[in-house]
């Protein structure tokens, strides 16, 4: 489960971005799709644009920060919970892929693990986009053109309400949202079985709809 927001360049108007879509039974795969991709009702119009990374090059990203609540075993959970969900990406079959950053440059995805329960809204965090905000779980925040809907850059932010034994699912959702699939599904038919259930962060891996959805907004070459 996770909360996501969408910020539109150049234009500096920040667009609310649907969490998820309340579905009943197992669905389609072109409804799965269009669900998770811009947050369409089966059979309805999109309620918001398709995002995309450009696909020429692997997506970076790293871990940018981690607060002391999360030092000692979870930080390493954390971290190792990274190295699965990358490669349980790169090994999709879908033509994006994502790495670690390297070489101290600016990763595409940074993400922060915060000392905050959701109780009150982010303060004096240096992470743009993020004051203001309240994080419970997990929360994704996605920068993109407003002409050509790519994607430039995004945010993860974990609270401490999460978990340890969530961190596995809730990267691999994380990330993958940050991907462009970014609104969750409400349905029992995917609890525990989709990492883009609304109300589940029980699955360590992708579904057969979650790995059709990502190639699907990414064609393998």
């Amino acid at each position: 489960m996770a909360l996501t927001m969408v910020c539109m360049l150049p234009a500096t108007r920040t667009q609310a971005a649907q969490d998820f879509v309340v579905t009943q039974g197992r669905l389609s795969d072109t409804d799965f799709y269009r669900l998770v991709a811009c947050a369409a009702p089966p059979g309805e119009a999109c309620a918001r644009a398709m995002l995309h990374w450009p696909a020429d090059r692997p997506v970076t990203l790293e871990i940018a920060s981690m607060d002391r609540a999360f030092l000692g075993g979870k930080a390493k959970r954390a971290e190792a919970a990274l190295v699965r969900a990358v490669q349980y990406i790169n090994d999709a079959g879908a033509g994006i892929q994502v790495a670690p950053v390297r070489d101290g440059q600016p990763a595409d995805i940074t993400i922060h693990f915060l000392d905050t329960d959701g109780r009150a809204p982010l303060a004096g965090t240096g992470i743009e986009g993020a004051d203001g905000l309240t994080v419970t779980g997990a929360r994704v925040i996605v920068w993109s053109r407003s002409d050509t809907r790519e994607i430039q850059r995004a945010t993860i932010l974990f609270g401490t309400r999460l978990h340890i034994r969530h961190y596995e699912s809730a990267m691999l959702e994380e990330v993958t949202q940050a991907l462009g699939l970014l609104t969750d599904i409400r349905n029992p038919v995917y609890e525990g079985v989709s990492i883009f259930s609304q109300d589940s962060n029980d699955t360590k891996q992708f579904s057969s709809q979650d790995l059709m959805a990502l190639r699907r907004h990414y064609p393998p070459e």
